[in-house]
């Protein structure tokens, strides 16, 4: 097996970060420096930064984040992270990708470096679909900008995208859309290129992978049928 995928599913890092830690020097094989491309087993001693390193058994969650919480292990600031909704139970899964502080809804969380790459490559597209609670009223041709590509800020123009509304007031406006890239506050940024503020932001969907059945806060393990799935889209 590739050093980089036995890395991967020793739960170190996607392959790419991988790549880049053999790269660095920073992973031996049987005390050795690591070449890139090696062919590695279970029966040779590998080791990142000195610590062995492993195959095991990987893990897999999904839990519907809240608000208020930052979607990585540790924090130096001392805020709330989702490993804290998770507690001591749980083994050291990672986060797969991003929903930032002030946004909600669906996180899998997992140890398998090589599905979390899958997931969030842009090169693989795979669709995530979200709520955006929007001030004020808007019209379908009001989305029109964000589903072709709309330049945000940064100069940085998105991808054509899903958009379409599923309930409007004179207060807000409620915007489903399906994406296919996950740029840092995307959504935001694309409203903002319009005019309009995201009051709450909401992920419900990874491919056809759903929140089903989970409150606010509350979690649950994949089950292999779901696993299979995400790592097929």
């Amino acid at each position: 097996m590739r050093i980089n995928k036995f890395l991967a599913q020793c739960g170190v890092a996607g392959r790419r970060a991988c790549d880049k830690l053999v790269e660095e020097g920073r992973v031996t094989v049987n005390g050795k420096p690591a070449d890139l491309g090696a062919d590695v087993s279970e029966a040779d001693s590998i080791k990142v930064d000195g610590k062995p390193v492993s195959l095991k058994k990987n893990e897999y969650y999904i839990l519907h984040k809240p608000k208020g919480y930052l979607c990585t292990v540790s924090d130096d600031k001392g805020r709330k992270t989702v490993m804290d909704i998770l507690g001591s139970g749980v083994g050291r899964v990672y986060p797969v990708g991003r929903l930032d502080y002030d946004s909600e809804g669906l996180l899998i969380l997992t140890t398998d470096g090589e599905l979390a790459q899958h997931l969030t490559h842009p090169s693989n597209e795979v669709p995530k679909t979200y709520v955006a609670k929007v001030e004020g009223r808007l019209t379908e041709a009001d989305l029109n900008p964000i589903r072709s590509g709309i330049e945000i800020e940064g100069g940085y123009v998105t991808k054509k995208c899903r958009a379409h509304i599923i309930e409007t007031n004179k207060e807000y406006t409620k915007v489903e859309l399906t994406l296919r890239e996950g740029k840092n506050r995307e959504i935001r940024k694309m409203f903002a290129a319009i005019g309009r503020e995201v009051i709450l932001l909401k992920r419900t969907k990874v491919g056809e992978l759903t929140l089903r059945g989970l409150e606010r806060g509350a979690f649950r393990k994949l089950s292999a049928e779901e696993v299979a799935y995400l790592k097929s889209i």
